[in-house]
């Protein structure tokens, strides 16, 4: 069972996403909110698997809200859900730790499963913004290709980093590359390490940014490193 907590400040969109949510089997809403807030303490007393998070409250914005669960380490996948598409904002969410972003007025027909995604370490962004968001990461790329890290990645970890970036999980990964699951895990780790990342998101986003990759996820795939 997938857990769940919605926080958004205005109550017609919770009850909305609350039907459709509560309509998926696997799915259940531990509680709602409408500030910044009550987001940080509804994820401290609840720790759900999914925060779904509004980006304008009325005290924090949502960019706040995630920065300060990151800070915290916090395990709770955040699933952004605005109105909002332009690439700064979407861009900036996904840079603290958002694992996906949703628009209101698709939100219906994709929640359930936006939610599935970000629960099983997946990135989610909505094809009307995902463009926007490759674009935006394509043309800010100042920095230099995997060589170029105080720790360079290996040749098998650059492979590594591609799939990965093109939505490919830990099994499709070493099917692909004929090695264990593990061997791929122990890979994804180290890649964490160098980049100083701690999310395959934010790891996609930076071959995406260096070139490494030239994708437009509409959704993503993938059993986040635990």
């Amino acid at each position: 069972m997938i857990t769940v907590v919605i926080v958004d400040d205005h109550p017609v969109v919770r009850a909305g996403m609350r039907k459709v949510l509560d309509a998926a089997a696997d799915v259940s809403v531990l509680a709602e909110g409408e500030t910044g807030e009550r987001a940080l303490e509804l994820v401290e007393t609840h720790h759900p698997d999914v925060l779904l998070l509004d980006v304008r409250l009325p005290d924090l914005s949502g960019r706040e809200v995630a920065q300060e669960l990151q800070a915290r380490e916090t395990p709770t996948a955040v699933l952004v859900l605005t109105a909002y598409k332009d690439p700064r904002t979407v861009f900036g969410l996904l840079e603290q730790g958002a694992s996906g972003y949703v628009l209101k007025d698709e939100a219906l027909e994709t929640l359930a499963e936006a939610v599935r995604a970000a629960a099983a370490g997946e990135t989610w962004l909505s094809p009307a913004v995902a463009s926007q968001v490759v674009d935006r990461a394509l043309g800010d790329a100042t920095g230099e290709a995997a060589a170029s890290l105080p720790t360079p990645l290996t040749p098998r970890e650059t492979e590594v980093l591609c799939l990965l970036a093109r939505g490919l999980d830990n099994s499709a990964i070493a099917q692909a590359l004929t090695v264990t699951k593990r061997t791929v895990q122990n890979h994804v780790s180290s890649i964490y390490g160098k980049l100083n990342v701690d999310s395959r998101t934010q790891a996609a986003l930076w071959a995406i940014r260096e070139g490494l990759v030239d994708v437009r996820p509409a959704g993503g795939g993938g059993d986040e490193l635990r």
